[in-house]
C-alpha cells in the first residue's frame, strides 16, 4: 500500500442501461441478461442504444447543450456524474487542481454534407478538383475532424469548471487505455493527485457504420452475446456509451475522507501489425508484467471485428472466470475501455463478479479480490489494466 496508489473514487457511466452504478449493478445481475438494443433505426445494424437522460440535470444551460454535439453531450454528462460521486463537483478549489485526459474521436460528421458528396462526385469529370471547392465551401473551414476531439475536454471544463490540465487523446480503443495509462503514471510520478479521465461515444451515426461496414467489421446477422456471436461471423454491434472516472492518490483521497472503488495496481498498453500471434504475444507481455493473483477474472471489452478470435482464445487459455462488457453495454471505440474498468470497480465495490451475460461465461461466487480488464481494439491497439480491492 502506497500514499501514491491510483484510487478510484468515482464514476459516471451512461449508456443502453441506464444512468448511473446502480442501475448498471441491477441490469447486469437480473437473470436472465437482457440486453437494450435498437435493430429498427439503421438496419442491418443492431446497436445499444442510449438510455433517456435529463441533460438539465448535468449541463443545466440549455445554451451548453445547443451548441454541443451528441457524444460532447455523453462525455459531460458522464463527467459531471463522476465529478459529483467523487464529492469534486462544485467545489471550485478541488475543480482547480483537478487534471483532465479524455479520450476522443475525430468529431461527428455533417451526415447531410457526406451524402450529397457520396451522390455526386462519380459524376464529375474532374472529381478531385471539385471534392476540394465542395470542402472548401460545405464544411466549416476552421474546424477540421482532427480538431473537434478538443470540444468534449473544453466542454467539461465550461460546464463544471475543471481548470486543472487537459489532455486530449485519439486512437481508437487504445485512446482510451492510454488516458488512464497516463494518469496513473502522472500520479504514481506526483505531477497531480487528482484526474477525470474518461470518454463517449455516440454510436447512431450511419457515416461511422459505413465506415466500419466498409471494413468489415459491423454486425449484419442480428445480434447475438459475443462468445455466440464468433461461431456466426463476428462482428461489432455498436454502444452509445459515456464513462468518466475520478482517479486520485491514497493520501488525497484519504485526506478528503473519500471511500473508493477499486485500486487502479496498474496498465499496460501497445499495438502490433496484427499478424497471427502478435497481438497476443502482447497480451503475454502485460499479463507478465501485471501479474494478477490466481483469483482474479477478466473482464473483456472484445470487438466482435478484428483479432476478436485470438483474443477469446488467449482469455480461454488463461483458465479464469470472463466477462464480455460488450455484450452488455456494446463497443463503444474510445470509450470501451474506461466503461470496461467501470464494470471491473463497481463489481469490486460490491465484492463478487455480476452474473453471467451468456451461456460460454462461467458463474463465479467466491469474493471478488482481483479483476483484469482486457481491451484489444478492432484494428489496432491492445490494453490490459488490473484493478484490485481498495
Amino acid at each position: 500500500m502506497s500514499d501514491r496508489d491510483a484510487l478510484i473514487t468515482g464514476i459516471g457511466l451512461i449508456s443502453s442501461l441506464g444512468e448511473g452504478l446502480d442501475a448498471h449493478w441491477d441490469a447486469l445481475n437480473a437473470p436472465p441478461f437482457a440486453p437494450v438494443l435498437d435493430a429498427e433505426s439503421y438496419p442491418p445494424f443492431t446497436l445499444h442504444p442510449m438510455t433517456k437522460l435529463e441533460l438539465d440535470r448535468q449541463i443545466p444551460k440549455r445554451g451548453d447543450q445547443r451548441q454541443m454535439e451528441t457524444w460532447q453531450r455523453l462525455g459531460v454528462y458522464a463527467a459531471g456524474l463522476a465529478l459529483q460521486e467523487a464529492g469534486v463537483k462544485g467545489d471550485a478549489e478541488l475543480l482547480g487542481r483537478t487534471h483532465m485526459i479524455v479520450s476522443a474521436g475525430g468529431g461527428e460528421r455533417d451526415v447531410a454534407v457526406d451524402e450529397a458528396v457520396l451522390s455526386e462526385i462519380g459524376k464529375q469529370p474532374d472529381p478531385g478538383t471539385w471534392l476540394n471547392e465542395r470542402l472548401m465551401s460545405d464544411l466549416r473551414p476552421t474546424l477540421f475532424l482532427a480538431q473537434l476531439s478538443n470540444l468534449m475536454a473544453g466542454n467539461i471544463s465550461i460546464v463544471h469548471g475543471v481548470t486543472g490540465s487537459s489532455r486530449t487523446f485519439m486512437g481508437e480503443e487504445l485512446g482510451g487505455v492510454d488516458a488512464v495509462r497516463v494518469a496513473c503514471a502522472r500520479l504514481a510520478a506526483g505531477q497531480g493527485d487528482l484526474f477525470l479521465v474518461g470518454g463517449a461515444y455516440n454510436a447512431a451515426r450511419p457515416d461511422v457504420h459505413m465506415h466500419l461496414a466498409l471494413g468489415g467489421a459491423m454486425r449484419t446477422r442480428g445480434w447475438a452475446p459475443l462468445h455466440a456471436r464468433m461461431h456466426d461471423g463476428g462482428g461489432t454491434a455498436l454502444g452509445s456509451v459515456g464513462c468518466f472516472l475520478v482517479i486520485e492518490s491514497r493520501a488525497h483521497a484519504a485526506a478528503r475522507g473519500v471511500t473508493p472503488l477499486a485500486r487502479i495496481a496498474g496498465v499496460q498498453a501497445d499495438r502490433s501489425r496484427r499478424r497471427p500471434g502478435e497481438a497476443a504475444a502482447n497480451a503475454d507481455r502485460q499479463w507478465q508484467a501485471l501479474s494478477p493473483s490466481s483469483d482474479a477474472v477478466i473482464l473483456t471489452a472484445a470487438s466482435g471485428a478484428g483479432a476478436t478470435e485470438e483474443e477469446l482464445a488467449w482469455l480461454d487459455a488463461r483458465g479464469r472466470p470472463t466477462r464480455a462488457t460488450t455484450t452488455a453495454l456494446g463497443h463503444g471505440i474510445e470509450a470501451t475501455f474506461p466503461a470496461a474498468l467501470a464494470l471491473g470497480a463497481l463489481a469490486l465495490s460490491r465484492g463478487h463478479l455480476f452474473a453471467p451475460l451468456e451461456d460460454a461465461e462461467a458463474p463465479f461466487a467466491e469474493e471478488l479480490r482481483q479483476v483484469v480488464v482486457n481491451c484489444w481494439g478492432h484494428w489496432r491497439g491492445e490494453g490490459m489494466a488490473l484493478l484490485a480491492a481498495a
